[in-house]
């Protein structure tokens, strides 16, 4: 490994640190998962700090962050956003959904209908949205 990513990643650990403590391993696998161009799934019980770590994250690397609350009724448009007919210019304007932003923690995502979740799915196997 490069030390170059081995500092940055030494400097990263260092600064989220000083937010969340105790989730060394956490922040480790967030850092894989970046490079790696992957995703990352967080488990745990309501309370430990996983939305804070992936704010945090997202805050120390300056990116973009959204989180979704997946419920029951949420549906692929608002999820993926949607096109609205502009009557004064008679054209559809896209109105961009959550999912379009560099970083997003979906909360409850088996919570969602199928339908919805198989939306966010494809937009992560794909890298982008149809």
């Amino acid at each position: 490994m490069d030390s170059g990513i081995r500092d940055l990643g030494r400097a990263l650990r260092e600064q989220i640190g000083r937010v969340i403590v105790g989730q060394d391993e956490a922040i480790r696998l967030l850092f894989i998962a970046l490079l790696a161009e992957g995703h990352l799934l967080l488990e745990g019980p309501p309370g430990t700090g996983k939305t804070l770590l992936a704010r945090t994250f997202a805050a120390s690397l300056r990116l973009e962050f959204k989180r979704i609350q997946f419920t029951p009724d949420l549906m692929p448009g608002d999820l993926l956003g949607t096109n609205l007919f502009n009557f004064q210019t008679s054209t559809f304007t896209l109105t961009r959904g959550p999912v379009f932003t560099e970083l997003l923690l979906g909360d409850e995502i088996n919570r969602t209908p199928p339908k919805t979740q198989a939306a966010l799915l494809e937009a992560m196997q794909e890298r982008q949205v149809t």
